[in-house]
C-alpha cells in the first residue's frame, strides 16, 4: 500500500494497482482467516482466485466487518479498473478513493494481529 501511496502524484496508473492490489490481498488473508471454505476450495480447486471468488469472499467478510466493507471493496475495485485497466483515474481521482483502502488494510491488520478470529 505504500508504494501505491508514494505513487499517486507520479503514476496513478501505477498507484490504482498498487492500492487495489493491497486490498485484494486483504481479501485473501481475511478468506483463510475466516475459513471462507466454499470460496477457497473452488480457488483450490482452480488453483487461482477469480473475480467471483473475490466478490463471494467481500460478502462473507462484509456479513461479518460490515457493509462498510463490500463499499470499500468497490472503491477499490473501480480502481483496477478504471484506475489501471482503462487509466481514467487521475491523481485527485486516486486519491480520493485512498482513505477505503487504507481502512480495508487498517481493519485487517486489527483483525489478523488479534490472534482470533473477531
Amino acid at each position: 500500500m505504500d508504494e501505491g501511496k508514494s505513487l499517486i502524484d507520479k503514476d496513478p496508473v501505477q498507484a490504482s494497482e498498487k492500492l487495489y492490489k493491497a486490498a485484494e490481498e486483504v481479501v485473501k488473508a481475511l478468506a483463510q482467516h475466516y475459513g471462507i471454505e466454499d470460496v477457497l476450495a473452488r480457488v483450490n480447486e482452480r488453483g487461482r482466485w477469480t473475480v467471483t471468488d473475490l466478490a463471494r469472499a467481500v460478502a462473507a467478510i462484509a456479513d461479518r466487518l460490515g457493509k462498510w466493507f463490500e463499499e470499500a471493496w468497490d472503491t477499490a475495485w473501480a480502481l483496477h479498473v478504471w484506475g489501471f485497466h482503462e487509466a481514467k483515474l487521475d491523481s485527485d481521482l486516486v486519491r480520493r478513493r485512498l482513505p477505503e483502502v487504507e481502512r480495508i488494510v487498517n481493519e485487517a491488520q486489527k483483525v489478523l494481529g488479534s490472534g482470533g478470529r473477531g
